[in-house]
């Protein structure tokens, strides 16, 4: 069996999981989410416990085993705590600001970048001299956060000679050699 498919998920307190005809839907305190599962993967809910079976030992059945289980957990620990993610602009004059659900950016274009942010991602923006501008996105549901974060990072790739760009805290980019006279 899938190693990742057959690990067990506890649902903690305060979180609700339903399964209505092959959709699951988690509730818990911060949002709800929906998932569909498709290809015969079926949930079983017992005293908080939630374990997922497969059909057959077909390799499409096997890689979606491990995939809905990773998809259903994901969802119960971002209904229940939530996912975060950090930006960090590393350059001379690049600066970031928000106001409500967009984000200003200033990356070294003639001219700013406004991006509007879905209402299920909090955006907060924290600019202290001396240091590199940090945007710190967080949501319930870790999929739409990833899209968010690397549509961000898309206007600005790190670039390798200098490092400047836009670029995930603690992120390691790999660095070349310039020119040598």
């Amino acid at each position: 069996m899938s190693r990742i498919g057959k690990a067990i998920i506890e649902v903690p307190a305060g979180v609700t999981v339903t399964e209505n005809n092959g959709v699951v839907t988690v509730k818990g305190p911060k949002g709800e989410l929906t998932q569909e599962l498709t290809s015969g993967i079926s949930l079983a809910q017992e005293d908080g416990v939630l374990t997922f079976t497969r059909p057959s030992d077909s390799k499409e059945h096997k890689a979606l085993h491990g995939l809905y289980r990773a998809l259903i957990n994901n969802m119960i620990v971002g209904t229940s705590t939530g996912f975060t993610k950090q930006l960090e602009l590393v350059g001379v004059g690049y600066r970031a600001s928000h106001s409500g659900q967009r984000l200003e950016l200033a990356l070294g274009f003639s001219h700013g970048i406004v991006v509007e942010l879905p209402k299920e991602v909090t955006i907060d923006t924290l600019t202290e001299k001396g240091k590199n501008p940090i945007i710190t996105l967080s949501s319930y549901d870790k999929q739409l956060l990833g899209m968010v974060a690397a549509k961000i990072r898309s206007f600005r790739k790190p670039e390798p000679y200098k490092g400047k760009g836009v670029r995930f805290v603690g992120e390691n980019i790999r660095r070349k050699a310039g020119k040598s006279a």
